[in-house]
């Protein structure tokens, strides 16, 4: 079970109002190999794909 004390709680909502706001993850991200090799593919391509629409 988690923690539900009072003072646990208003930690926790004063870290949630500091923190900084970020946008959600598009796309699933990793650090293994199979992971970082698809980002690199695919991050390729989406570069290919503005130099062409930018030409």
């Amino acid at each position: 079970m988690t923690a539900r004390h009072p003072r646990k709680v208003e930690t926790q909502k004063k870290k949630a109002r500091r923190a900084i706001p970020r946008d959600k993850v598009t796309r699933i991200q990793g650090n293994t190999a199979a992971a970082r090799k698809r980002l690199k593919k695919q991050s390729g391509k989406l570069r290919a794909a503005k130099a062409k629409a930018s030409a």
